[in-house]
């Protein structure tokens, strides 16, 4: 408790970070533009890794994963196709207000699902390092649609929309 009463909270407290000075000079993956919002380099950030990413309509990224770091995406605007497995052999939609959870070493691949309107998504990693590891992978031509269950409320509506 001493050493919080010792810290100069006005330079090292919160921090606003005004969404139009995000940083674009990040890993960027085929089909998609990332930008970073909170990192050590911006905020000082230790364990997390935040910025948004847009997908413009009708696009997909490349193939590719994020070692080992956890992903959580979620969908501002927009309709997300999310394809991931080692042959991109599984599939799910996400829409405004719907979180995705990306574990390590997925391989993955979003797609913008409209073919009128930009993806717009808030992304969050595990890190302060935004580790992108691209991919060349053949999907196949007709993935398995998954549905989500919820492993706590088994009986709750869980279906993707």
């Amino acid at each position: 408790m001493e050493e919080a009463a010792t810290t100069d909270w006005r330079t090292n407290g919160v921090q606003v970070v005004p969404g139009h000075s995000l940083d674009g000079d990040t890993p960027q993956t085929p089909g998609m533009n990332r930008a970073a919002a909170i990192n050590f380099a911006r905020t000082g950030a230790q364990k997390l890794w935040a910025g948004t990413v847009h997908i413009h309509p009708n696009a997909k990224t490349g193939a590719h994963h994020h070692g080992a770091l956890e992903s959580v995406i979620y969908v501002l605007r927009g309709r997300a196709r999310m394809r991931w497995g080692n042959a991109l052999e599984f599939v799910a939609e996400a829409g405004p207000g719907d979180f995705i959870f990306v574990p390590p070493f997925v391989p993955h691949q979003e797609i913008n699902a409209s073919t009128t309107e930009t993806l717009e998504c808030v992304l969050v990693r595990s890190d302060n390092e935004a580790v992108v590891v691209n991919l060349e992978i053949a999907g196949v031509e007709r993935p398995e649609a998954v549905l989500w269950v919820d492993p706590i409320h088994r009986g709750a509506n869980t279906q993707n929309h």
